[in-house]
């Protein structure tokens, strides 16, 4: 698959086109909406099938065979959105919860980005080792570590005096996302892909569809902050292309991991626990700058690098 193609096939997907019609809908004052119950179970439904899945994507490879990756993953998923969140806060200027909501889309990963990316891998005749889906979903941590800034910020604006971290960790695990996400980590990690099997018809046939619906309404939630976008549109641009290529120098080895920002998975769970984020910073960054960035530029560029390391430890 060609860059072109990879780029028609990606923007002209269902989900990419649920956005703009979720946009379009409110720019002409749609009756169309959404009642909360319903977006509430939606984002119940895609963060649990995100870590349902990615702890049974961990258990079939397991820990230790891939031990040193893990922790080079485990670092990055503590490093990237915590960096990511001091630069929204002071680059762009960002309150605390749209910096904590772009930290959690890059601190997560694109799963169309790493699937371009072992596409290309594959072109050059260089194919990814078999255990990165499992680090992919490793990454998906880096959400709960955006969640816990959040969280710790948020306290010490409120109150003047010194918050126990003990106290914002167990706040931070109490909240909705970060049961689903850890809860659906252990339960796809203790029961594996037999486990998985009978349950696989509802959290992954039905995923992509739900996932539709749920960009539907991201859109027109984004449609409604446009001008917040408009207000940072210059310093959001140099942020979406500056963040990937550094922390795809970073991670090098990782690059198309960690130099992508999620605009499928991580959203759900930023729309959850940060309802006063505005996604038309946070998805516009990932989906429309970051995203076409990688694709165009990036992949090739982190490939090389890569290529050019491995040369030299040879």
């Amino acid at each position: 698959m060609d860059t072109v193609e990879i780029i028609r096939t990606s923007f002209l997907s269902p989900l990419v086109l649920a956005f703009l019609v979720g946009m379009a809908a409110t720019l002409i004052k749609s009756e169309l909406e959404f009642p909360q119950p319903v977006l509430n179970a939606i984002s119940i439904y895609l963060v649990f099938s995100i870590a349902l899945k990615g702890g049974t994507e961990l258990s079939a490879v397991g820990f230790g065979a891939i031990w040193q990756p893990v922790l080079a993953t485990l670092a990055l998923v503590v490093f990237v959105p915590s960096a990511c969140y001091v630069l929204a806060r002071r680059f762009i200027g960002l309150d605390i919860p749209n910096a904590a909501g772009i930290a959690a889309l890059y601190g997560s990963v694109s799963s169309v980005t790493f699937l371009a990316a072992l596409s290309l891998a594959d072109r050059l005749g260089d194919p990814a080792e078999p255990f990165m889906p499992a680090l992919v979903s490793l990454m998906e941590w880096g959400i709960l570590v955006a969640l816990f800034i959040a969280r710790w910020r948020m306290r010490r604006s409120q109150s003047s005096a010194i918050v126990p971290i003990r106290e914002i960790v167990i706040d931070t695990l109490r909240g909705r996302s970060v049961i689903l996400l850890l809860g659906g980590l252990f339960i796809g990690y203790v029961v594996g892909e037999p486990g998985f099997k009978p349950i696989k018809p509802f959290f992954e046939d039905a995923f992509r569809g739900v996932l539709t619906l749920f960009l539907l309404e991201m859109g027109m939630v984004a449609a409604r902050q446009l001008r917040e976008f408009f207000r940072l549109g210059l310093r959001l641009l140099a942020f979406g292309i500056g963040m990937p290529i550094v922390n795809g120098v970073l991670g090098v080895v990782l690059g198309a991991i960690t130099a992508s920002a999620s605009y499928i998975d991580a959203p759900a769970a930023v729309r959850a626990a940060l309802p006063q984020a505005n996604p038309s910073i946070y998805l516009t960054s990932s989906l429309g700058i970051t995203f076409p960035f990688n694709l165009l530029i990036g992949l090739p560029v982190y490939y090389q690098l890569a290529s050019w390391l491995h040369g030299l430890l040879r």
